[in-house]
């Protein structure tokens, strides 16, 4: 890709508007100076002094993040929070990011807010320590009325974006913002407007996600395919391009210090490497920047190979970023992508 090829894809972020529906949490990052240790008098253990609070929007926030830090213009997550202190916390991250709008955002007295507490002990002259996480989820299905409240979100949808991002991003099925109920309004979107990006990833895998963009791993490819798992490049790409011609939409398939493969309904895929390391690594949110690039990028009219070099040099990036869950924005992604031609 030439320096103008990207100048002219990244240029038309700011018209565009997206849509993330996912599972938003609260990013909550402790930092502790060990040099204020104490022992508490009451249980003889050791007592972590907390010197800084910081927020900021996870899972699909991150996704989000990225996108804000590409310069996308409008935003429209569609999630849900709960009347807590958390959701407080994340309503005001998310709404002091440019060009958020919270009018499909709901609140709700009937779930926690989803939070990541990260505990980080920073110590002179070494990268931060990341100590046990600390998680708030909601374990029982998330209540019918929330979820048709979603799904009507998303239907609204259609007709003012330019592109969609579906995130499933908790560990028990229907917990979430992606139940089955969100899931038939996101194919009900897909069949009325065929040409929309609609980038769909799970930790849980695709299965039973309707007839969307799936971006996806190489063992969750392996699930839904014959695909061995100890396949390489070359039978991936013929993996992912019949899983393209059988959904009739695009593939991407992750393959961590492999790169990424790419596969169209056509039949054609493409592999594009990772970037050489350049030192010290932290992979915390490296396949949510690959999300957010992926689906701007072709949103902005890029080819599928296109995207997933901005996806490559973005995840480069981000991977360099430690104790904190990174982005790249154009001009840094430009950066990187300079430094390889």
């Amino acid at each position: 890709m030439t320096p103008q090829r990207l100048q002219e894809i990244t240029g038309r972020y700011p018209q565009l508007t997206l849509g993330i529906v996912g599972d938003f949490c609260l990013d909550r990052y402790f930092d502790i100076d060990p040099a204020k240790s104490e022992t508490s008098i009451e249980t003889g253990l050791e007592v972590h002094n907390i010197t800084r609070v910081r927020c900021q929007p996870g899972a699909a926030g991150t996704i989000l993040n990225n996108l804000v830090a590409l310069g996308v213009g409008t935003l429209i997550p569609v999630g849900m929070r709960g009347r807590d202190g958390e959701g407080y916390e994340l309503h005001g991250a998310l709404a002091s990011q440019p060009g958020v709008r919270l009018e499909s955002f709901v609140d709700s007295a009937d779930i926690r807010t989803f939070t990541y507490t990260k505990p980080l002990v920073f110590e002179p002259g070494r990268a931060p320590r990341e100590l046990n996480r600390l998680d708030i989820k909601n374990w029982n299905p998330t209540p019918a009325p929330l979820q048709t409240a979603l799904a009507e979100r998303v239907e609204a949808l259609a007709g003012s974006c330019d592109g969609i991002i579906l995130m499933d991003q908790v560990d028990r099925a229907e917990t979430g913002v992606v139940t089955k109920r969100v899931l038939e309004a996101v194919g009900r979107v897909a069949r009325k407007r065929p040409e929309l990006p609609i980038v769909a990833d799970s930790r849980r895998g695709l299965s039973g996600f309707p007839r969307v963009i799936f971006k996806m791993n190489h063992a969750e490819l392996a699930v839904m395919t014959s695909l061995e798992r100890s396949a390489g490049v070359e039978a991936i790409q013929k993996a992912a391009a019949q899983l393209a011609e059988r959904n009739q939409r695009p593939v991407f398939v992750t393959l961590a210090e492999h790169g990424i493969v790419g596969a169209d309904p056509s039949g054609e895929s493409h592999h594009v490497a990772s970037l050489p390391l350049r030192g010290e690594i932290d992979i915390v949110g490296a396949g949510d920047a690959v999300t957010a690039n992926l689906t701007a990028a072709l949103a902005a009219g890029a080819t599928l190979q296109e995207s997933m070099v901005l996806a490559m040099c973005a995840a480069s990036v981000v991977i360099h970023q430690l104790g904190t869950t990174g982005t790249a924005s154009p001009a840094q992604i430009a950066e990187r992508l300079a430094s390889c031609l």
